[in-house]
């Protein structure tokens, strides 16, 4: 019976099968057959052994629920693996799991898990990547009111903002990319991480294992690989949670009804409210939000785990049980959710445009700042004259440029064809260019993957 929204709600069939019982188990299995075929390779053990082991070595042979029945018994999760797939390996089974220690599979494994997943989660990204690219090229010149403290400000363009977007996912690509070296790491160490238990050959034998399973080794661990490389992991998982809970949060608030300039796709048939029929609810921006408050508290534990008992104790273990699938499941949902949004997000052109006008040319007050200053007033008087017609014009509810153009002193210094000339539309400043280099940046990168 389903338990955890992750079991039934959230997350696609291609990341939860990754953390399914089976899956954990078959890279368990993956890693006892490695290690097996390095020992052969070594001469510690015969060829046909580590044929065997190699062959039987998967879920056909080793079924979860034996293993299951087995850690009931003996209470001893990496044990009941080891018993299980030395049963159907017969005589050769007491080559299996030979000098190894149950964190050297179990973190070696969780490797490869963490491999898999990070595969799902760059792929979204690059797509999200293509979505926002598509975005910002479309609306370069889309000009719209920028915003600060909640406060219209001067004009920006819609162009810009998925740029900014677009250039944030590329850094997480490339944090990724540059953090496998660091995070997809396994041990073949024993105990204590001396290796004693593989004698002269440990260092050949871990080289040879990870080199099989496709890992960098750890340069040095104890009974585990560190956990400052995990909380590296969950802190970047984090990161990425964080770009998409902005992007969420910023078309939530354009969304709202007095605004509503952009809108998260609407199905003909879906259902806003139980009891408002009207209602058109920001639902997959708002569950992107709320989802990554859970991520964010999903790092609180992983830094915890890196400072141990000594060699090491249990308390990580338990902890990764829970953190490890929960936040790849979680932010795979977030971000097909996200693709989702972004591909079919509707834009109101009229609202736009409404709303860049809504305070009646207030926002044009440090263009006119500039302009009186660009013709020989002195910046800080220009600041202060501005500033009153501000807000006289403010507190008498008439356009801006209509109280200038009575102001003697302003036109002292303004003609008409320079208050025609204070319009929104031409107050974007470099905005189209630079959001062509932010695309010209990314296609760069694009290319550089390909080669």
């Amino acid at each position: 019976m389903a338990i955890h929204p992750i079991d039934y709600r959230y997350g696609s069939e291609e990341m939860k099968r990754i953390w399914e019982e089976e899956n954990k188990l078959q890279k368990l299995l993956d890693v006892e057959a490695a290690l097996a075929r390095a020992h052969a390779q070594l001469g510690n053990i015969p060829e046909e052994s580590a044929k065997i082991i190699s062959e039987r070595a998967n879920t056909k042979w080793v079924r979860v629920k034996r293993v299951q029945e087995i850690e009931e018994e003996i209470h001893h999760d990496i044990m009941a693996v080891v018993k299980a797939l030395s049963e159907v390996c017969g005589e050769h089974g007491k080559y299996i799991h030979l000098g190894a220690t149950s964190n050297d599979i179990i973190d070696t494994a969780n490797a490869l898990l963490i491999k898999e997943s990070l595969e799902i989660v760059l792929n979204d990204l690059k797509e999200l990547r293509t979505i926002l690219k598509s975005l910002a090229k479309e609306h370069k010149y889309t000009v719209c009111i920028g915003r600060t403290h909640g406060q219209h400000a001067v004009p920006t363009t819609y162009g810009m903002k998925f740029a900014i977007w677009l250039d944030e996912i590329q850094r997480h690509i490339e944090r990724i990319e540059e953090a496998k070296k660091r995070i997809l790491v396994g041990q073949m160490s024993g105990a204590v991480g001396t290796m004693a238990s593989f004698g002269e050959i440990g260092l050949k034998m871990q080289e040879l294992v990870m080199k099989d399973l496709g890992l960098k080794s750890a340069l040095i661990s104890n009974q585990i690989i560190q956990r400052d490389v995990y909380a590296e992991l969950m802190s970047i998982l984090a990161i990425i949670a964080s770009t998409l809970d902005k992007i969420a949060l910023e078309i939530r608030n354009l969304q709202r009804t007095e605004i509503l300039e952009i809108s998260e796709p609407f199905g003909k048939k879906q259902v806003g409210s139980s009891t408002m029929p009207h209602k058109r609810n920001p639902i997959r921006s708002e569950k992107i939000s709320g989802l990554a408050r859970v991520i964010y508290s999903n790092v609180i534990p992983a830094l915890l785990n890196n400072p141990l008992w000594h060699e090491r104790d249990l308390t990580n273990s338990s902890v990764e049980r829970v953190i490890l699938p929960e936040t790849f499941v979680l932010l795979d949902e977030m971000l097909k959710n996200m693709k989702k949004v972004l591909l079919g997000l509707e834009f109101f052109p009229e609202n736009i445009k409404k709303n860049l006008y809504l305070t009646k040319n207030l926002i044009m007050a440090e263009p006119l700042m500039l302009k009186l200053t660009e013709k020989g007033m002195g910046r800080q008087e220009a600041h202060e004259l501005v500033r009153r017609l501000a807000m006289k014009a403010f507190e008498e509810n008439r356009d801006l440029l209509e109280v200038l153009s009575e102001s003697k002193e302003a036109r002292e210094y303004l003609t008409d064809d320079d208050l025609a000339s204070l319009k929104p539309e031409n107050y974007i400043g470099m905005a189209p260019q630079i959001v062509d280099n932010v695309i010209a940046y990314i296609e760069e990168k694009e290319k550089t993957e390909e080669s």
